[in-house]
Order: structure tokens, then sequence, then C-alpha cells
């Protein structure tokens, strides 16, 4: 049984929010750089970079990277990152769901080897079942949930939505 937990206004108005968060933190930022856990972390950050470019003027850069959910400490999908972008730079690492914390503090992990200005983190929804010590910066929605319920995101042109499983 499945149980909506976001329709697609609905998501949309956390992504403007979240994007407006996102500006007023980093207002007098020269370049953000939104870096997307493939596939739907990705997907969500590109939503993001359309929102910031409706309402601000910094120049935002869009990156996939790439974690092995199952073994994250595994490299093999991870493409290379050009440093020299990416250097003394804002980072946000987004993705869109955190549950235990795994995926996001593998991701955010990508970029502890440069030195950058800050970095933050986006999700669209916090379940708030952590393991590991990272939490999110911008929150779409948190939900209290038990372990044995999963939250599915699902984005579709138009139809994207959040369902409770």
């Amino acid at each position: 049984m499945k149980t909506l937990i976001l329709n697609n206004q609905q998501i949309q108005q956390k992504i403007n929010r979240m994007a407006y968060e996102i500006y007023e933190n980093n207002y007098d930022a020269q370049k953000l750089v939104l870096a997307g856990i493939a596939d739907r972390g990705y997907t969500l950050a590109t939503k993001l970079k359309k929102a910031l470019n409706e309402i601000c003027s910094i120049e935002i850069e869009l990156l996939e990277i790439f974690v092995n959910r199952e073994n994250p400490i595994e490299k093999k999908s991870t493409k290379e990152l050009n440093t020299t972008n990416l250097s003394n730079n804002i980072i946000i690492v987004v993705d869109d769901v955190l549950n235990s914390g795994k995926t996001l503090i593998y991701g955010v992990k990508h970029f502890l080897s440069i030195p950058i200005k800050k970095i933050s983190t986006v999700v669209l929804v916090d379940r708030s079942h952590k393991h590991f010590p990272i939490q999110a910066d911008y929150v779409g929605v948190s939900l209290a949930t038990t372990m044995q319920e999963h939250v599915s995101v699902e984005f579709y042109e138009g139809n994207d939505s959040v369902f409770l499983v």
C-alpha cells in the first residue's frame, strides 16, 4: 500500500523554498556547485539549479556523483572530479532521501581532499534514522517513519511524487 506524502506541486514548493534558503545562505558567492548523487539526487539537483537560476545570478555548476549504495567504499563507477573547477567553491551535495546517512556521507567524501570554502547537504525527505554522523542542511520535509517503511521518490516530468510504502 502506498501513501502519497508529497504531490508534484508540493515538491516544487519544497524545491523553491530550499532554493531560497540556499541563496540566503550563499548570496555573496560567485559560484555554487550542486553535486547530485546519481540518480534521483542528480534529478533533484537539476530541479534546484533551475529554481536557483530563477531567483539569483550566481553561477551554478551541476555535477553528478556516483555512490555504490551497497558497497560505498568501492569507487568503480565514480567519475574523476575536476578539482581545478571545484577548488575554493561552495559545494552542495544533493540526494533525494536521508535515511541512515550512509549514501550522503560517502557522497560528501568525494570532496574532502579538495580545498573548498564550504560544503552543505540537501535532501528532499529526511527520515531521521541516522547511523552516520551527518545531517541535511536543507530539508524539504522531515518524516517520522518506522524502519520497516520505505520512502519512494518518483521523478516523472510534470508528475513528481513522494510515497510512503
